[in-house]
């Protein structure tokens, strides 16, 4: 029983993490973080082309330029 105890202790968080995936799942919440981390990719690119807008363009005009 101590052994167990200590297993427990020692694993606590990915215990604690299997278990809110495993309900994420039933619930189907992945859609959902799916979505959300569809949107923050969004919006982190189009924050990247705006702080570096003539970066950007050059690299286009290159690729463009390559096909």
């Amino acid at each position: 029983m101590k052994e167990f105890l200590e297993v427990l202790k020692k694993y606590r968080g990915a215990i604690i993490g299997g278990l809110i995936a495993l309900v994420a799942l039933l619930l189907n919440l992945h859609k959902v973080l799916i979505w959300i981390l569809v949107i923050v990719a969004g919006i982190v690119a189009g924050n990247y082309v705006q702080n570096n807008k003539d970066f950007v363009k050059e690299k286009m005009k290159s690729y463009i330029d390559k096909l």
